[in-house]
């Protein structure tokens, strides 16, 4: 587990020094207002299938999944230990927690805030599918985009920043 942090600070600190090498490099691409999301591509291998992600004009890794056959919008977040969703998106599912389900304390960079546990049976991505995944639901304000953390991500057999993109393989 200890590994597995540190894969993942360092790929967070790749990440972020990649962001600024391609703010740098394409001005236009950093004033631009219009965000779009960059398709993911999924790679078929001999026994294991690949999903390769590039990043959004921002730099973040961002994707279209499925909940339980749902689309929703994530963004990868290696440095998230869980699922987050967002009470709107989440509501989207069924996942409606009352106020008393809200005993999570997570530390995010806006600070402490409270979340509600949660449990979501199948997360697609590009080919990609996860069983039986814990999440966190956070409140709106708290919580801007959907992300993609550990509790899927380390049911993959691998997670790696190749050649400026987000390898995903199962």
């Amino acid at each position: 587990m200890r590994n597995l942090m540190i894969f993942a600070a360092i790929l967070i600190g790749l990440g972020t020094f990649m962001a600024q090498m391609a703010s740098k490099m394409s001005p236009a691409a950093a004033t631009t207002t219009k965000q779009t999301m960059a398709p993911a591509v999924t790679v078929a291998q001999a026994s294991a299938r690949t999903l390769s992600i590039a990043p959004d004009p921002r730099g973040h890794f961002a994707t279209d999944g499925r909940i339980d056959g749902q689309r929703i919008n994530f963004m990868v977040d290696t440095g998230a230990s869980v699922v987050a969703l967002n009470e709107t998106s989440a509501a989207r599912f069924g996942l409606r927690p009352v106020p008393g389900d809200y005993t999570s304390r997570v530390t995010t960079a806006n600070g402490t805030i409270k979340a509600a546990r949660a449990r979501i049976a199948m997360i697609e991505i590009g080919g990609l599918t996860v069983r039986d995944v814990d999440a966190l639901v956070l409140p709106d304000e708290a919580l801007s985009e959907n992300l993609l953390g550990l509790s899927f991500l380390s049911k993959l057999k691998r997670f790696e920043y190749a050649n400026g993109k987000l390898l995903l393989e199962q």
